[in-house]
């Protein structure tokens, strides 16, 4: 029988309060982030309105969330989101397949990791101008651009969680007489998934910058192409929302790949982090 202090309406709220207490206590952050936001935007916009600065040169969050709200930012953020997600979606098959080649093979290890090591240290700034030319102004130049920005941490963390793979487990599968496919789809992947979703979490994001890039060099829509647009307007405000709204997109991006790693990856230590 349930005791009458725990059954009534009183004894309720104040649970509800220790678990609350409880919570933030072990996760302080929920509080520490929004304090530092709220912080850091009351003194830029006393900053702005003490030293009386013009909104061309630095706008004040008031301004920034009146452009928010009568700037129509959805448009642009859905396309260049699509640009960005198409990109990293050709760059985490491509780095995990051709990351799992090499892996497996020396030789092919060998023979194409220098030709990638320079592909990497090619600026892609210096490179986006051509794919402007070979590919367009619409989208695909941007995936393309998107994608091959953010290949190059995915190979590297795949080669790296493949090549981690503790040695006695290999050994065991080729005692079973385990084929390579075998060993490498029981034993290799499953342990190299916690680096290869770091290098995805790394990806997406720089699948997200890669798109803006790309739009910055040539485009007709995106966040991109207004964030070019308002700068030639001196719409300093304008800039800064769009910038806000590029933001928010990476961080839902980075806490939507924590999730699924934690989804994922339960019986690793990483899925105990919990995700803000």
């Amino acid at each position: 029988m349930n005791s009458p202090v725990s059954s009534s309406p009183v004894a309720r709220p104040r649970a509800h309060k220790r678990s609350l207490a409880a919570r933030l206590r072990a996760r302080p952050e929920l509080v520490l982030i929004p304090l530092v936001f709220i912080v850091v935007t009351a003194v830029w916009e006393w900053a702005i309105a003490h030293f009386a600065v013009p909104e061309y040169v630095a706008p004040a969050p008031s301004a920034v969330a009146r452009a928010l709200i009568n700037g129509k930012y959805l448009d642009n953020a859905l396309f260049t989101l699509s640009e960005a997600m198409m990109g990293f979606g050709l760059a985490a098959v491509a780095g995990i397949v051709l990351g799992g080649l090499i892996a497996q093979f020396p030789l092919v290890d060998k023979t194409l990791y220098p030709y990638l090591i320079a592909i990497q240290t090619t600026p892609k700034v210096a490179i986006a101008p051509l794919f402007i030319i070979w590919f367009g102004f619409g989208m695909t130049s941007k995936v393309v651009i998107a994608a091959t920005v953010a290949f190059f941490p995915v190979l590297v963390n795949v080669i790296s969680g493949l090549k981690s793979t503790d040695p006695e487990r290999i050994e065991l599968m080729r005692s079973l007489r385990a084929t390579r496919w075998q060993t490498f789809r029981m034993v290799m992947f499953p342990s190299a998934l916690p680096v290869i979703f770091a290098g995805l979490n790394i990806a997406v994001i720089f699948s997200l910058l890669g798109a803006i890039v790309g739009e910055f060099l040539g485009s007709r829509q995106g966040l991109g192409n207004a964030i070019m647009q308002m700068n030639v307007n001196l719409d300093t405000a304008g800039v800064f929302a769009s910038l806000f709204v590029l933001s928010s997109i990476g961080i839902a991006l980075h806490v939507v790949m924590g999730a699924i790693q934690r989804r994922l990856l339960f019986w690793t230590e990483q899925s105990k982090i919990p995700v803000v």
